[in-house]
């Protein structure tokens, strides 16, 4: 319970600076209030037994908070500005892609030709969506160098179950079913996560002294039994895979497939192609790479593209051009089936299509130029206080260490992520990935502007003065921000989702 939570609640913004705690709905209850009111319509009231059968009725009140709409809209508006995004202020989340989303695709999402059909409305009725299904499709393959494409899949970890599948009836359907698939070991952690929930085991391959695929290891690594190999690239480390076709032909010559994470896609839109590199299967994050809506639970989108001779196992049914002004659902001869019930995201594919439209493929291009200036940039300007761990041009993100800032001050990279919270900018990926020391990754993203990149390197630099001056100050951070720092491990290893955990 809030020490200082007052029934009714009160129309204030103290909680968001950090003033007061934010009561929850419940402390704000007050008897007899409600959110709605009707005008009185003569209409005889009909007690609820009347209505609905006993059976169907609950024997207990339920407890729900009794709040005024004045109060309830406070109270959900305080706890939206108390968070962070991506319309705020930079968002250098390594490894996520958190770049500004265009209004203009928000525009087009709205249109009610696109959002006033019903799902379950027939193909006859529908043949406007269903193109822009396949042109999306369309689009995706050209980007990737793949021949067909799903859209099924609704985030990105769908997208990689979804691609450990197709490889599984790849195999299955050749009489060669195989059991394990390789990964890096600065892999993300879907990876290995997706590789298990596929019934594949994983076999990590050790990155070398230039933070990339370890090729002698990989080969030793290779037998009959690995279906594949799941690669990001660049990878997450931020560097690209520079022997990736010789990866390609050892792989392939054993017989796996090479799947491609897509989460790193945004570095090399319009400049080299997945499909070139040698890669099989190719998942997609289009809430990074194509810079639709993040987060907040969904809806997502991970579409999974593939070589032709993959094509025939996609999941159905599928948008497709049946004739030259004609769409359809249609199923794949060998299709894995569903990976997801309906296009309950679709309003996210509609707003990646407008991106690349709007950008054309030149745009893109730039996209994939800027995003990585603007990493490089970061990189060198912070060399002095934060070094690279391997120190050379990276691709779209840098990953900088905080170890020396450790050894000096006793300063984490946990610290300095907190520290610039204090400074008005959102943390970058901290520890990961895993084979650097005390990790800080940056991504600032083709979105942000020389001067924005200055002002987060000058907030470091003071946050380098404040670890030699006061690091205490910095274990204890953040202070001016409405939460201060909570004791992460904890929460996650013991949860209490309840709305009295306060009290706990």
């Amino acid at each position: 319970m809030s020490s200082n939570a007052l029934p009714g609640g009160r129309a204030a913004s103290a909680p968001i600076l950090g003033h007061e705690i934010e009561p929850t709905v419940f402390e704000m209850s007050v008897a007899g209030r409600s959110a709605y009111q009707l005008r009185t319509t003569g209409v005889p009231a009909t007690p609820l037994d009347e209505l609905v059968p006993a059976a169907h009725l609950n024997p207990e009140v339920v407890a729900l908070a009794e709040v005024s709409e004045r109060d309830l809209v406070a109270h959900y508006t305080r706890l939206t500005h108390r968070q962070f995004s991506v319309d705020l202020g930079a968002y250098p989340l390594g490894s996520c892609t958190m770049k500004y989303n265009p209004k203009f695709c928000d525009a087009v999402a709205a249109d009610p030709g696109l959002n006033s059909v019903h799902p379950g409305a027939p193909a006859e009725l529908t043949q406007g969506w269903l193109e822009l299904l396949v042109t999306l499709e369309e689009k995706l393959c050209a980007v990737t160098g793949m021949a067909a494409a799903t859209l099924q899949p609704s985030a990105g970890a769908a997208g990689e179950l979804t691609g450990l599948l197709l490889m599984r009836a790849f195999h299955n359907a050749n009489g060669d079913p195989r059991s394990r698939v390789l990964i890096p070991d600065s892999a993300h952690g879907t990876n290995p996560a997706s590789v298990t929930l596929g019934g594949y085991e994983v076999t990590t391959i050790p990155s070398n002294d230039r933070g990339l695929v370890d090729l002698a290891a990989l080969k030793a690594a290779l037998g009959p039994d690995v279906a594949g190999i799941m690669l990001t690239n660049p990878n997450t480390v931020g560097l690209f895979e520079e022997e990736i076709t010789e990866i390609a032909a050892a792989v392939h010559d054993a017989g796996g497939l090479l799947y491609y994470d897509g989460a790193n896609l945004n570095a090399i839109l319009g400049v080299v192609r997945p499909g070139d590199m040698g890669f099989d299967i190719v998942h997609m994050n289009l809430h990074k790479t194509f810079a639709t809506p993040h987060g907040g639970g969904g809806p997502g989108a991970g579409p999974v593209a593939v070589s032709a001779r993959l094509a025939q196992f996609l999941p159905g049914p599928k948008a497709t051009r049946v004739e030259k002004d004609w769409y359809d659902w249609v199923k794949p001869a060998k299709s894995i089936g569903r990976v997801h019930a309906w296009h309950g995201n679709a309003m996210v594919l509609a707003r990646a299509l407008a991106y690349i439209e709007v950008h054309g493929g030149d745009g893109l291009t730039r996209v994939a130029q800027r995003a990585v200036l603007n990493a490089n940039w970061l990189r060198s300007r912070l060399s002095a206080t934060l070094p690279a761990a391997y120190d050379r041009v990276c691709m779209h993100e840098c990953v900088l260490t905080a170890a020396p800032l450790k050894a000096k001050y006793g300063v984490r990279g946990l610290d300095v992520a907190k520290g610039l919270l204090e400074e008005g900018f959102h943390s970058p990926t901290v520890y990961f990935p895993l084979i650097v020391d005390e990790a800080l990754m940056f991504e600032p993203t083709e979105t942000e502007s020389l001067q924005t990149l200055e002002a987060l390197a000058e907030a470091i630099e003071r946050i380098e003065k404040r670890a030699s001056n006061d690091p205490e100050s910095l274990h204890r951070a953040p202070q001016t921000t409405p939460v201060s720092r909570v004791d992460e491990a904890r929460a996650a290893r013991h949860l209490i989702p309840t709305e009295d955990a306060a009290s706990r």
